[in-house]
């Protein structure tokens, strides 16, 4: 302990020692280039459109502390949000959008709270990832703009999952996309390969913006833009690009999101839901053929809950060696049901078709609905199946060489048979009259005369239909 005369002493010391220091800090220059550079005031711009006629109430947000230029990830952190925004890297985007979108997500603090709730159970695994490659931790608020969180959504566009791959896209990443699972909705898969995307298309231009703007219209379309700019003496940055709608506000809705993130007063404020920093997702690979049913019974967790961690599964049956995702909680839980389980873990087995039959009458014959075996087998309703087609049916431990069978293969082994023609009767396609069957070979085809199927008007009538066929 220092003597009582000696401390005050050392005290304006330190103080001098401070205050020197902040003077050579506020002095030293602060470029807007860093990806480090605090975030921009969001002001209310003077020529807004609708800003007033809207309904919206406008809120300035003030910009959070400066980041540091270095992140301590050992730093322990109790809020996994203090350590999203730790993480913040991008260079801000500030217009009359991002403010527009701000308002828009404050004025529904509800659908904004749904959101966030949903996103609990995956935000944390997607932080560690991005933390692991060196990417900006905005990245991780993106499945809010593409799907609001849910695994399940699937788009007009056929874009599926968290993080919205098409079918193509998500084959060039190493998606599985097949009869009995669609890795497209696996959160582990699919947020591995959308971070590999969005890095290659970062890599391709340097640019996050851009990058982001490729994630949402395709890295060929913004390349192109970028040249048209380029041949016209034009900037080529992400504000400056002429690009479609849907783009345009893509990134404007990412930043407003990070804004009412990155400010904590706000988020108090919107009374937004907290969320621990701990991991919740790990996975254990399933030992062979189980019930989705069963590994829900085994983890001790709802089906549904289940499905919301495990959405990839088309078929009621996981495959052997496939990844099961659980709560970190529920890993002990499960192996240890799953060790002491004594009998099979699957209440379906395979069942071949030896003549062509419905599937009502199938399903009746393993007491099931028709449209739950529909469902499990991927078929759109009770259609007619061609001998030799493969089903799974209810059957616990039965047929076990032909489930094998059926779960090395990659697609449907249901074959849907045409309905057979019918005998006897003849169509007229006249106008008015189209695709309607006729008894003893005429029907009133037009003007409340009885023409018969064997004369030219008739035949006539059938060419539209032909052309449209073409078409």
């Amino acid at each position: 302990m220092l003597p009582f005369p000696t401390a005050p002493l050392l005290l304006r010391c330190l103080a001098g020692w401070a205050t020197g220091l902040l003077i050579a800090t506020l002095a030293a220059p602060v470029s807007a280039e860093s990806d480090f550079f605090p975030r921009l005031q969001t002001a209310l711009p003077k020529h807004f459109p609708d800003s007033h006629s809207s309904g919206l109430s406008v809120t300035e947000l003030t910009p959070p502390p400066e980041l540091p230029l270095t992140i301590d990830l050992t730093l322990h952190q109790t809020d996994l949000w203090d350590r999203l925004r730790h993480g913040f890297a991008m260079t801000d985007l500030n217009d009359e959008l991002v403010l527009h979108y701000q308002q828009w997500y404050m004025n529904r603090p509800e659908a904004l709270r749904r959101m966030i709730e949903r996103s609990r159970p995956y935000l944390h695994h997607i932080v560690e990832e991005l933390e692991a490659r060196g990417m900006p931790s905005e990245l991780a608020l993106l499945p809010m703009v593409e799907s609001s969180f849910n695994p399940m959504a699937h788009s007009p566009a056929a874009a599926s999952g968290l993080w919205q791959f098409i079918p193509a896209t998500g084959k060039r990443f190493k998606l599985e996309q097949n009869w009995w699972q669609d890795e497209r909705r696996d959160v582990i898969a699919s947020t591995s390969a959308a971070l590999d995307y969005l890095q290659t298309i970062y890599d391709m231009h340097g640019d996050w913006h851009l990058a982001l703007a490729s994630y949402n219209w395709g890295e060929g379309a913004v390349k192109r833009a970028i040249e048209k700019n380029e041949a016209r003496g034009l900037p080529t940055d992400y504000p400056n690009l002429t690009m479609p709608k849907e783009t345009r506000h893509y990134v404007p809705k990412l930043q407003a999101l990070k804004n009412i993130i990155g400010d904590p007063q706000t988020f108090a404020r919107l009374n937004l839901p907290f969320i621990p920093n701990r991991t919740y997702l790990a996975t254990v690979a399933a030992p062979r053929p189980m019930d989705v049913k069963t590994a829900a019974r085994l983890a001790n967790m709802t089906q549904d809950e289940f499905r919301h961690l495990n959405p990839s599964h088309n078929r009621p049956i996981i495959k052997p060696h496939t990844p099961v995702v659980l709560p970190a909680d529920r890993v002990d839980t499960f192996t240890e049901n799953l060790a002491n389980h004594g009998s099979s873990l699957t209440q379906w087995q395979a069942y071949a078709v030896k003549s062509a039959e419905r599937l009502a009458e199938i399903a009746a014959r393993f007491g099931i609905s028709t449209n739950e075996l529909a469902q499990a087998n991927g078929l759109p309703g009770n259609v007619r199946l061609a001998a030799g087609s493969k089903l799974l049916v209810p059957g616990a431990g039965e047929n076990a060489e032909g489930l094998q069978r059926m779960l090395h293969a990659d697609g449907s082994l249901a074959i849907i048979q045409p309905e057979p023609k019918a005998r006897g009767k003849k169509q007229l396609k006249g106008k008015g009259n189209q695709g309607k069957n006729t008894a003893k070979g005429s029907r009133i085809a037009s003007k409340g005369k009885a023409v018969s199927a064997k004369k030219p008007a008739a035949k006539a009538a059938a060419k539209p239909k032909a052309r449209n066929k073409r078409r």
